[in-house]
C-alpha cells in the first residue's frame, strides 16, 4: 500500500520509524511528528476519547510552521489502533442485490432474474423495518502502507470489499441515534478482504457464515493511510471507488447506504461498549470480485479511495512470496 497526497485540510497518520510506528499530523504532500504535548494526549486512543476539542488544535498546528517533511519519505502504516473492529454486512442496497444473484445464498433455485428482484424486495424492506447486520474482524488483521497483501495458498477467490470505516471517539454504549454522532472521531478507508469460498459453511449448512475464516487472514484489513475529522468528511454523500490495476471495479456514493452512520453506531452500541479508536466498518458497494468473476492474484494493485480521505493502493503476493 502506498501513500498519497491528502485531499483535505489535514489528517493524522501514523509512520514508521524504525522498529516503531510515529504519529503524525499530514497536511497536503507532507507531514510532522506528533509528540504528547502537541496532541494533547499520552495517545492516539486518548486523543480520540476528546477528539472534537484536539481537532481544533490540529487544525491550529496544521498551518503553523514546524518540522515538516515530505510524505512521500515515509512509510505509512495504519492510522488507528483499535481494539475492536466492528463489520457491517449487506448495507449497500445494490451490493447485496449482485451477491444474492451471483449465488452467494443458501438457496440457489432461483434464476439471477428472481434472484435480483428478491433481494431488492428484501432490502426494501430492510431499509423500511429491519436492524443492521454486525459480524466481528480481528484488530490484529488491521494493516497499513508497510504491508503487502498476502493472498493465502487455500483458496483463489479472494475478494475486495472497500468501505467507509468510522473512527469511534468519546466511548458509546447504548447511544440513541440523534447522539451517534457525537461518538464519532473522524473516519478512513479499510477494504475488507473476504474469501469467497469460506463465506458458507459447506459441512452444516444450518451453521450459516463463517466470517471467522472467510475474513480474518493475516493483512486481511488494509486500513488508511489517513485519519481525517468527523467534520471534514460528508459521510451521507462520499464517493467509494476502487480500481484493479487502473480499471474500474467499485465507484458509487455512501448515499446508498441502507443504515446511515448514526444508526449504525446507534445499533452497534447497544450491546458492547464502543471504545476510543475502536474501528466500525459501513459495508461496500457494488462491484466486487463475485459481481465481475475475478478475483485477486498475485502482482494485481488495487487503488481505493473515499471523497476526503485520500487513496490507498493495495499490491497483492502470492503467499510466501
Amino acid at each position: 500500500m502506498t501513500s498519497h497526497a491528502l485531499d483535505n485540510r489535514f489528517a493524522l497518520a501514523r509512520y514508521r520509524e524504525g522498529a516503531s510506528a510515529r504519529l503524525g499530523l499530514v497536511a497536503g504532500d507532507r507531514i510532522r511528528p506528533l509528540g504528547p504535548d502537541e496532541l494533547g494526549a499520552p495517545d492516539l486512543n486518548a486523543f480520540l476519547a476528546d477528539a472534537f476539542t484536539g481537532w481544533e488544535r490540529l487544525a491550529a498546528l496544521a498551518d503553523a510552521d514546524g518540522p515538516w517533511r515530505p510524505l512521500a519519505d515515509v512509510t505509512l502504516t495504519a492510522p488507528v489502533e483499535p481494539r475492536q473492529v466492528l463489520q457491517t454486512g449487506a448495507n449497500y442496497r445494490q451490493h447485496v442485490i449482485e451477491l444474492v444473484a451471483a449465488g452467494l445464498t443458501n438457496n440457489t433455485d432461483r434464476t439471477p432474474e428472481e434472484a435480483r428482484a428478491f433481494a431488492a424486495e428484501m432490502m426494501d424492506e430492510r431499509a423500511a423495518h429491519g436492524e443492521p447486520y454486525f459480524f466481528i474482524g480481528l484488530p490484529a488483521c488491521v494493516v497499513g502502507a508497510d504491508v503487502p497483501l498476502a493472498l493465502p495458498a487455500y483458496s483463489e477467490v479472494h475478494d475486495w470489499e472497500l468501505e467507509l470505516a468510522v473512527v469511534i471517539g468519546r466511548e458509546a454504549f447504548r447511544v440513541s441515534r440523534d447522539d451517534a454522532l457525537d461518538h464519532v472521531a473522524g473516519y478512513t478507508i479499510v477494504n475488507d478482504i473476504t474469501t469467497r469460498d469460506l463465506v458458507f459453511r459447506k459441512d452444516m449448512k444450518e451453521i450459516g457464515t463463517d466470517w471467522y475464516r472467510a475474513k480474518n487472514a493475516p493483512g486481511f484489513l488494509p486500513t488508511g493511510p489517513f485519519l481525517v475529522p468527523a467534520g471534514l468528511v460528508d459521510e451521507t454523500d462520499a464517493r467509494v471507488r476502487l480500481e484493479l490495476n487502473g480499471q474500474t471495479m467499485q465507484d458509487s456514493s455512501t448515499s446508498d447506504l441502507l443504515f446511515d452512520i448514526p444508526a449504525l453506531v446507534s445499533a452497534a452500541s447497544q450491546t458492547m461498549p464502543l471504545l476510543p479508536g475502536d474501528l466500525l466498518l459501513t459495508g461496500s458497494p457494488a462491484g466486487n470480485g463475485q459481481h465481475w468473476k475475478r478475483f485477486l492474484r498475485d502482482g494485481d494493485v488495487m487503488t481505493g479511495s473515499i471523497a476526503g480521505l485520500g487513496a490507498q493502493v493495495v499490491r497483492c503476493v502470492a503467499e510466501g512470496s
